[in-house]
């Protein structure tokens, strides 16, 4: 026993030294727990759902029970004369623009003279109850002559026009290279992809208040409230001005999951009724209002040397946009910049459209347009690697894409492109064990416990899936967004309107202050229209734009706190640092605390981030139309019952250029959901629409994965090169694992039963091996 024990115990407890306190992690790169934590476990939140004002009244919205039908009438007098009943409303009560869209504003707040899907809004009502309004929208009477709905995209080049703007959206046909280039082996493909609805964990949900200059409050979980503001605002006859946006907690969201067509109809009772009004999703209205993933049908031939590489990919792309346009035009201008993938191809001829049909409405969903192509396009490098008897990881990286190199639209990839690291990492990761062949662990087999499957039929495959995404807009998209930072009684305070979806923000936000000021508390200020804007919460563009916005803004009041303390001593403000909470010189000289040259000082800056401007791809496909890429490489390892066709992911080895971790286990998180997304659509997310209907719209009937369909997933490697022309050199994390992981899990399915696989999600049938 050492003296100094002795000591120790001989004190007795009384005059134990105190336990020293953990300092709590702040700043940038470490993983500072989210604000909201506690208030999300204990249930406390405030979830548009759970709002309440004196005098509220109850939404409801009637919806065509038809994809397709002329209105020969609509009959509001029953429902005005039930008890309770204080205002209907319907396309004669639109007193601003009848029409609204998030790409183009084609779609009607109500249908007046024809309904063009499913569940598309025909009339709203607001009562004293929700019971009474859902009855009294029931009560609506409408008169329909049904049509015959186009539901095939391919037939609606030829049928006649759904919308007095035609059936097809966009055409865009990309050329680059040499047409006449032919390779030793060609690999042709068809393949399709199903349609995923986002299924956000809580359904829309908004409270509009009237206020006493005849405008309008609306309190929404909107992810870009002054689009939302701004399409209110026109639909009411109102200035901007006079439609204010707050928002509320968004109970998940993989994108702009809001429905307009949601929104509008509130405010409109409001303003009419001159009382809060209240509306609340059913799931089944959720599914029949917001947009879904676009159906794609792809086409493929690739041309390669005997070698493996890669002379010219021909494709067409097809997307469903469904009734309405909404933002088809990107998802199809990513679909076609993207149709080859990460791989060097230097003769590429592309034809991509985007229709409209009768089938439920198409949007933004995250990795929209890639997630398709990725899909194909690794199917097609599967079979030149088994046409050819090579190794289909070998295949990828004889073709990858690296800095310097040249999309088919023209433009160089400037930014940082490891993907050949990125695929020998998830290759060179040591294989998961082989299930063991005992009753015990039989779940462990496709099927899940007590399955049907017999362990001699299971046969286990390895596949590869590479994606990549842009991040922030496109084709000339003016991304900017606006932050304030102020500091008062030791206190940070940020304001900017990018709203927290789930990505992180606000936390990224109190990182930045306390990485820049030194200052341990920092608060993010609710969100609303009264901010400056900071655009949709989409593409990564609020780590990149508005975080950018944020560290310019906290930079200039450090450069305010730094300024006076540079002078006394004779130095520039370069030649001070904050850290810890202390200002020091390089010289030793000066050493003072942050609190101590606040001294109740109030300092306050507000900044812009702008990106550099990018340009609309030409009438061939060509130009800089994207301001940076991300990169992704999946390694998918799956068990497949060859006789009933179940399957079961193994193991997913995620490796993934990040440029530069900012908050590990918010990192990880947001890997690892855009993973189990991506299982999703691989093995059991598809919104069947019969005839244009969506069936079982419901939790039940869609088949979302769970926490039991979930694989292990091995994040492997983390590339921290930082892109030069992003703020901290960080790059979007959550969308590319989603558009990689389907294409791994089917790649997987294809080595373990040899069948092609060219249709997602992949049907038990597809994965069967019938004896010869």
């Amino acid at each position: 026993m050492s003296n100094d024990t002795a000591t120790a115990e001989a004190a007795g407890p009384a005059e134990a030294a105190p336990p020293v306190a953990e300092p709590i992690p702040h700043g940038l790169g470490v993983s500072l727990p989210p604000a909201d934590a506690r208030a999300k476990t204990e249930g406390t939140f405030p979830y548009a759902a759970d709002l309440w004002a004196e005098g509220l009244l109850w939404a409801a919205v009637l919806r065509s029970p038809h994809p397709h039908a002329r209105i020969v009438s609509i009959d509001t007098t029953h429902a005005r004369e039930m008890p309770g009943v204080r205002a209907v409303v319907t396309h004669e009560d639109v007193p601003g623009a009848v029409l609204h869209g998030r790409g183009r504003a084609d779609r009607p707040v109500f249908a007046s003279e024809v309904v063009r899907h499913h569940g598309e809004p025909l009339a709203a009502v607001a009562a004293d109850h929700p019971d009474t309004a859902r009855m009294a929208a029931a009560a609506v009477i409408v008169e329909y002559e049904v049509l015959d709905p186009v539901i095939d995209p391919e037939q609606a080049f030829e049928a006649e026009p759904l919308h007095p703007d035609g059936n097809l959206i966009r055409h865009i046909p990309l050329h680059h290279g040499d047409p006449d280039a032919a390779g030793e082996i060609v690999v042709e493909g068809l393949y399709r992809i199903g349609r995923q609805d986002p299924a956000p964990i809580g359904a829309e949900a908004g409270l509009a208040v009237p206020r006493p200059d005849g405008g309008v409050e609306l309190y929404l979980a909107s992810t870009d409230p002054h689009g939302d503001r701004d399409a209110a605002a026109e639909c009411y006859g109102l200035t901007p001005e006079q439609v204010k946006i707050v928002v509320t907690g968004v109970p998940g969201a993989t994108a702009d999951r809001e429905d307009q067509g949601f929104q509008l109809p509130l405010g409109l009772l409001a303003l009419k009724t001159g009382c809060p009004v209240k509306l609340t999703a059913t799931r089944e209205e959720s599914f029949l209002g917001h947009a879904h993933r676009h159906p794609t049908l792809l086409r493929y031939r690739h041309h390669a040397d005997a070698e493996g590489r890669v002379v010219k990919v021909e494709a067409q792309i097809l997307l469903d946009a469904g009734a309405y346009a909404d933002t088809s035009s990107d998802a199809l201008a990513a679909a076609v910049a993207f149709a080859c993938g990460p791989y060097v191809v230097p003769n590429a001829f592309i034809e991509g459209w985007a229709v409209r049909t009768n089938n439920p409405p198409s949007g933004h969903v995250r990795g929209e347009g890639a997630m398709q192509v990725c899909a194909a396009y690794e199917a097609q490098m599967d079979k030149i690697a088994k046409k050819l008897g090579l190794d289909p990881a070998e295949v990828r990286l004889r073709n990858v894409l690296a800095t310097g190199d040249v999309l088919p639209t023209g433009q160089s990839v400037t930014c940082p492109a490891p993907v050949a690291e990125l695929l020998q990492a998830v290759r060179d990761f040591p294989l998961p064990a082989l299930p063991k062949d005992t009753p015990e662990d039989e779940w462990l087999l496709p099927g899940g416990p007590e399955g049907a499957g017999e362990p001699g039929a299971v046969r286990r495959g390895v596949g590869y899936g590479i994606g990549m995404v842009h991040m922030l807009g496109a084709e000339g998209a003016d991304e900017v967004s606006t932050a304030t930072v102020k500091v008062q009684d030791g206190v940070a305070t940020v304001l900017c309107a990018a709203v927290e979806t789930g990505q992180g923000f606000t936390t990224l936000a109190r990182q930045i202050v306390q990485d820049t000021l030194g200052v341990d508390e920092v608060q993010v200020a609710p969100v609303d229209t009264d901010q400056p804007p900071a655009g949709a919460g989409c593409r990564g563009r609020h780590t990149w734009v508005s975080g950018g916005a944020v560290e310019r803004a906290a930079k200039m009041v450090r450069t305010q706190l730094l300024q006076p303390l540079a002078h006394q001593f004779g130095m520039s403000t370069e030649l001070l640092q904050i850290a810890d909470g202390k200002i020091t010189s390089y010289d030793g000289v000066l050493s003072t605390t942050v609190a101590e040259a606040l001294d109740g000082k109030e300092l306050w800056a507000t900044a812009q981030c702008r990106p550099h401007p990018t340009e609309p791809l030409d009438e061939t496909g060509q130009g800089d139309a994207f301001v940076g890429m991300s990169f992704c490489a999946i390694r998918a390892v799956v068990d497949v019952d060859i006789e009933i066709g179940s399957v079961r992911v193994v193991e997913l080895a995620v490796a993934q250029d990040v440029g530069r971790v900012l908050n590990p286990a918010q990192l990880t998180a947001r890997i690892e959901a855009g993973v189990t997304q991506g299982v999703g659509i691989a093995l059991t997310e598809n919104l069947r629409t019969p005839r244009g209907l969506i069936r079982h719209p419901d939790l039940t009937g869609y088949a979302l994965p769970t926490a039991l369909d979930t694989p292990d997933i091995r994040i492997v490697k983390l590339v921290e090169e930082r892109d030069v022309v992003a703020p901290f050199g960080a790059k979007a994390v959550s969308a590319v694992p989603v558009v990689a992981s389907p294409a791994a899990v089917a790649s997987a399915v294809r080595a373990a039963t040899g069948r092609p696989v060219n249709r997602l999600p992949i049907r038990p049938q597809a994965a069967v091996v019938t004896a010869n």
